[in-house]
């Protein structure tokens, strides 16, 4: 109980170190999911509207990387911007720019993939009538990403959630850098270990109530959708 109420004290304070690791944290994994929706979107309805051969093989690996081990995708984003890697001129190593593209291919493959089955099932429905009226292939992709706008939400949210829960990628190309690219996941680890619970348990019920917020926020979205598109 007394950790607990130094956590909520620690919280409550408004200390500028704990507030701009919380600002980091939010800014990166939403800078991610972004990302990942303007690339895994088009993606995903790009596989569910084309027929090509091996096209179930790339519908399968798509499923398989939304399982992507985070350390290994860390290890492969810092080998490649390493002094000695082919981006090291860069100099992304050691930045919040680096966790980004760390995050936002985890996050990828699941938006993609959300999308595709989204995509696929809409097609469907409107298949004749958009044959009908002679629609491009751009214009499908167009047309069914507007249509399925609300039910991406939920594709959005998973996202997202991969990518805040984060911890050990963005350790191996961010450093846990004190205010620079500490971020809560990796401060709750690293606290934990040193046994500054209150500090910890502080950032994980700030963490808590963000995922709490977004899903209630898309919730919200998708009743508003449902409404509109009666």
């Amino acid at each position: 109980m007394e950790q607990q109420a130094s956590a909520w004290a620690l919280v409550l304070s408004g200390d500028p170190a704990l507030y701009a690791i919380v600002g980091l944290s939010l800014g990166v994994s939403l800078g991610a999911t972004l990302l990942a929706a303007l690339l895994g979107a088009p993606l995903g309805a790009l596989i569910a509207l084309s027929r090509f051969p091996g096209r179930q093989a790339v519908v399968v690996m798509l499923n398989a990387l939304m399982g992507l081990p985070p350390v290994v995708v860390g290890l492969a984003v810092y080998l490649l911007l390493s002094r000695s890697g082919p981006l090291g001129e860069w100099g992304l190593l050691f930045t919040p720019s680096a966790m980004v593209v760390t995050q936002t291919i985890l996050v990828l493959p699941i938006i993609a993939a959300l999308s595709r089955q989204t995509i696929e099932d809409l097609w469907q429905e409107y298949r004749e009538e958009l044959a009908a009226m002679g629609v491009g292939p751009v214009r499908r992709i167009r047309t069914l990403l507007w249509d399925a706008r609300f039910s991406l939400v939920t594709a959005l949210l998973a996202g997202f959630g991969r990518a805040a829960a984060e911890v050990g990628s963005i350790i191996i190309v961010g450093g846990n850098i004190e205010g620079y690219t500490r971020t809560m996941t990796t401060t709750i680890a690293l606290e934990t270990s040193k046994g500054n619970l209150p500090l910890a348990m502080g950032l994980g019920m700030i963490l808590l109530c963000i995922v709490l917020a977004v899903n209630v926020a898309a919730w919200a979205v998708k009743q508003v959708g449902a409404r509109f598109e009666q």
